[in-house]
């Protein structure tokens, strides 16, 4: 199994959606965008939910849940919402649900977040009953005070169920959250998210979010119209993505459906992928 310091790593599946190929792809033509990521008829680009699962000797740490299962037909036609994969593939990873310790929302966009919660009867509760979840003070302000930009991305019943049960512990900035895990603020795409750099000796792999959701993303105006500051997200783009080519690290890429993970090159004053391969072929 791939390793980076004392973590083992899993990739986890949490599902499969469309989202609005203009939207993610901003001011970029659709005749440019489309021949890399084609639309279907409503225009929607195909899209995965990829988590990531790090096992240590007394933790079990998950990166983000996916979109979760609680939604009626409507939301899953408009966003061709398949069923949740999340706890099957934390189970074919030889875990269950239970043996969560932590998990690190990078933020809570429903497609990120959705799967933090479940149905038990007609009670909303944490699916991970064992686990205290991270996230960032400015974020969770944000989120139940959201502008009309972001309202319908931020559902309650993604994350006050976690508070009310007292499995929500914040943070406030940038910080080495555990050995070799750290999380990196940023405010492009939604306020206060955090990506997440795991590092070891094996090398520094750095779970990207929405900041870096696809591998066509890596080029600097290419950003989404989702991004509540576009701005700032070409201005962290650039800064992170100088530093993973300067000090090689390799991107996970949370909504790519082809790409796993790659590291990056420089091309033309601009920035690509290298060489992108899974998690078991780089570690």
């Amino acid at each position: 199994m791939p390793q980076i310091g004392p973590y083992t790593l899993h990739t986890i599946d949490c599902g499969r959606f469309r989202l609005d190929g203009g939207a993610m792809f901003g001011i970029i033509p659709q005749a440019l965008w489309s021949r890399r990521m084609p639309p279907d008829q409503r225009n929607r680009i195909g899209m995965c939910m990829r988590s990531l699962l790090l096992e240590a000797k007394d933790q079990l740490i998950l990166i983000d849940t996916g979109a979760g299962d609680k939604y009626d037909q409507r939301f899953r036609d408009i966003y061709a919402l398949e069923t949740s994969t999340l706890t099957e593939s934390i189970q074919q990873s030889g875990f269950h649900v239970d043996d969560v310790t932590d998990v690190i929302l990078t933020h809570l966009h429903f497609d990120h977040a959705g799967g933090s919660t479940q149905y038990s009867g007609d009670r909303v509760v944490p699916t991970f009953s064992n686990a205290i979840y991270h996230l960032q003070q400015d974020h969770l302000l944000e989120a139940r005070n959201p502008s009309i930009r972001e309202k319908a991305s931020f559902m309650p019943q993604n994350f006050e169920p976690i508070a009310t049960n007292g499995q929500l512990k914040t943070h406030s900035g940038s910080k080495m959250l555990y050995p070799g895990l750290e999380v990196i603020v940023v405010n492009g795409h939604t306020t206060a998210q955090h990506l997440v750099k795991i590092t070891g000796e094996q090398g520094t792999l750095l779970f990207g979010a929405d900041l870096i959701p696809t591998v066509h993303h890596l080029r600097g105006p290419w950003v989404m119209a989702y991004d509540v500051r576009p701005l700032a997200t070409i201005r962290e783009k650039s800064r992170i993505l100088h530093d993973a080519y300067h000090q090689n690290w390799h991107l996970f890429f949370e909504h790519d459906p082809d790409t796993e993970v790659a590291s990056v090159r420089e091309t033309d004053g601009d920035y690509a992928t290298q060489m992108p391969r899974t998690l078991h072929e780089l570690f």
